[in-house]
């Protein structure tokens, strides 16, 4: 045997010697799933009304699943004890909302897919409410393509009105409730959506939640008498089903929120009025107040836009450059 015929022998065998097939699996029959959380690379899905463990089929690759997701789900998916489902297919997004770390981090980071209203929990008094948190939380609400809604908690300690008037020229739905106290307005804004509660730590996230949800169990914390600041109790993001219908998200407190993935010309397509009159704008306007022959200023004056709307948009806009 020749030298060449003896190394031959311990060659690794060339790649693709198996004729590739154009075939690819159908899952057309696979089930449907909804993932309420995720550990550690399994993920829990809402099939029917039974919950099923489940991986990331290694064809997907690259592709996140993250809560609020529907996906299709291979394999055995009775939700058995000790039972694995394997996740083949996410469903295309109908809404994604994102964040980055901060406004000079280009990544941004899905948060929560498919839900359709975004709501922003403030407490009026203990820990004060920080507006550029609040306008940061609309701009992406805004995005996403979801409906805000304003809840200001903790209302026996203060007077909510002052809070309020600063987001009326919005056009930003509000519900207002206090310790112990009645929460039918919540409820039925909550009836048969898929909502996220945000907010800063220690403003009553965890606490609506226990209410309106029983057995839900979220930790609740307390404020920081020194600094004002609540503490992190909700470590994760987690899908809870709502005795009504519906669906509420619940995420951990959050101190920071940037928009670097948000594109400031497309915020005003959120006001339909307001876009309808920036069509008279130069190209490349802004929109910012110190925009030269801005169209919106036009309008002001001509008294076809309410100035406290367009203020209030512009305050939207600029909280996109500046921290929160």
């Amino acid at each position: 045997m020749s030298r060449y015929d003896e190394e031959a022998r311990y060659d690794r065998p060339k790649r693709r010697t198996r004729p590739r097939t154009k075939d690819r699996p159908s899952y057309d029959d696979a089930a449907e799933g909804f993932v309420t959380t995720r550990d550690r690379g399994r993920y829990t899905c809402w099939v029917g009304d039974r919950q099923v463990t489940a991986m990331k089929a290694r064809q997907l690759g690259r592709k996140g699943v993250i809560v609020g997701d529907r996906v299709k789900l291979d394999g055995d998916a009775s939700g058995d004890e000790g039972t694995l489902a394997r996740i083949v297919e996410v469903v295309p997004r109908t809404t994604l909302l994102r964040r980055s770390a901060d406004d000079d981090d280009p990544v941004e980071r899905p948060l929560v897919a498919n839900a359709d209203q975004l709501v922003i929990v403030v407490a009026v008094a203990n820990p004060e409410p920080r507006t550029g948190l609040i306008d940061r939380f609309l701009v992406a609400a805004y995005d996403a393509g979801m409906r805000p809604l304003l809840c200001l908690t903790k209302t026996d300690l203060a007077d909510p009105d002052p809070l309020l008037s600063i987001y009326r020229p919005l056009g930003v739905e509000s519900v207002a409730t206090r310790q112990g106290g009645d929460l039918t307005a919540l409820r039925e804004q909550l009836q048969d959506r898929t909502s996220v509660l945000v907010g800063h730590s220690g403003v009553g996230k965890s606490t609506l939640v226990n209410a309106i949800i029983p057995g839900a169990d979220r930790a609740i914390g307390i404020v920081n008498e020194v600094t004002g600041r609540g503490r992190h109790t909700s470590t994760s993001t987690v899908v809870l089903r709502l005795p009504g219908g519906g669906w509420l998200i619940d995420t951990p407190g959050i101190r920071s929120f940037g928009l670097a993935h948000v594109d400031p010309d497309k915020l005003i397509h959120a006001f339909p009025d307001l876009a309808d009159l920036a069509q008279d704008c130069p190209r490349g306007c802004t929109h910012a107040a110190d925009a030269p022959d801005c169209a919106l200023d036009e309008a002001v004056a001509a008294g076809e836009a309410d100035a406290d709307r367009v203020a209030s948009f512009r305050r939207l806009l600029a909280s996109r450059a500046t921290t929160s």
